[in-house]
């Protein structure tokens, strides 16, 4: 038996018989020989760690638009709070931990630059239209590679897609990180929020924080004992009532307050133009994509309008600044 057998054997003897066991997996579209140490969902996670995608992240607007501070959350750091979350609530239920990891690190691999505020803007101008989950599917399905993808296994890629608030994972792990998106996103923000001076901790509803915690440190913990306690031995992740009352009541803050805010969003008209400008540019001007998008249409029949929208996704928030620049804005002469 080697370790991933050793390991497999494992899961089936400890983890909950809620839990996405790895040797059940539905796999892969392309069959694949299985690792002699790593279990399925592991080698996705390694995947997703390793991609092109996921290191972009980095440079990516979480809520605050190029901000003036190396301490403000990016998509990245927004991404590796999740995978912290939702780990623990796994390994608390004992639920497949590694699989929750797979899911939590590719969830946002298809944000725009300039987050949600690019996304808007792609979705308004893009005719097949434009979500964030549906782009990260896309770039392990298809992008990540030149066109193979990752070749993830089914139940990441819906955990993935579906991680939205309104959606329905199939896997407990998935519904994990569906609540612990909504739980990193709405703490960081505050302690986001409070060090722009856009909020402090004593203007947040008493009515909330009463039940949730005055810290973000009190919050996480709270909150994550709760969802422990309340789906423990049960095929559902859930909250009390109180608690998500508690937590909707503070996520319709945050909107009122920073989401919405105008020192907070005050260059998003800006990002939200430039997309728009350099959206309409490329596909006026196709044959100035990089290579490997005319390889996509080229050689996997891939549209226009697909293409332009995979470059402009991929791009990070100073790269975008950067060929709006050298598109748009003259240049002295040199003669």
């Amino acid at each position: 038996m080697n370790i991933r057998e050793q390991q497999e054997a494992y899961e089936k003897q400890f983890l909950s018989p809620y839990a996405a066991h790895s040797v059940d997996s539905k796999g892969r579209d392309r069959q694949e020989e299985p690792c002699d140490m790593r279990t399925i969902y592991q080698r996705d996670r390694d995947r997703i760690l390793h991609s092109k995608s996921f290191r972009r992240l980095i440079h990516k607007t979480q809520v605050f638009l190029s901000p003036e501070g190396d301490h403000y959350r990016t998509r990245l750091t927004h991404t590796l709070e999740v995978s912290q979350i939702a780990r623990t609530i796994a390994r608390s239920l004992r639920l497949n931990e590694a699989l929750t990891e797979a899911i939590a690190l590719g969830h946002d691999l298809g944000h725009t630059p300039f987050g949600h505020t690019g996304e808007e803007a792609l979705n308004t101008v893009c005719e097949t239209g434009f979500w964030h989950e549906k782009q990260s599917v896309r770039i392990v399905e298809f992008l990540e590679k030149g066109g193979q993808g990752l070749n993830l296994t089914k139940e990441v890629r819906d955990g993935i897609l579906n991680h939205r608030t309104n959606a329905h994972p199939s896997t407990l792990e998935g519904q994990i990180v569906r609540l612990s998106d909504k739980i990193a996103y709405i703490n960081h923000d505050i302690d986001d929020a409070i060090r722009g001076k856009i909020l402090t901790e004593e203007e947040i509803p008493k009515e909330y924080t009463t039940v949730l915690g005055t810290t973000v440190k009190e919050r996480l913990n709270h909150i994550i004992h709760d969802i422990v306690k309340q789906s423990a031995e049960k095929p559902n992740i859930v909250m009390s009532k109180e608690f998500a009352e508690a937590m909707k009541g503070l996520r319709k803050f945050m909107f009122q307050s920073v989401y919405t805010n105008s020192a907070a969003k005050s260059e998003e008209k800006k990002a939200k133009n430039m997309i728009i400008a350099l959206y309409h540019y490329y596909l006026d001007n196709i044959e100035l994509l990089p290579s490997e998008y005319i390889y996509m249409m080229e050689e996997k029949n891939q549209t226009k309008v697909q293409v332009v929208c995979d470059y402009i996704a991929g791009m990070t928030d100073s790269y975008s600044i950067a060929k709006f620049k050298e598109i748009f804005e003259p240049r002295a002469w040199k003669g």
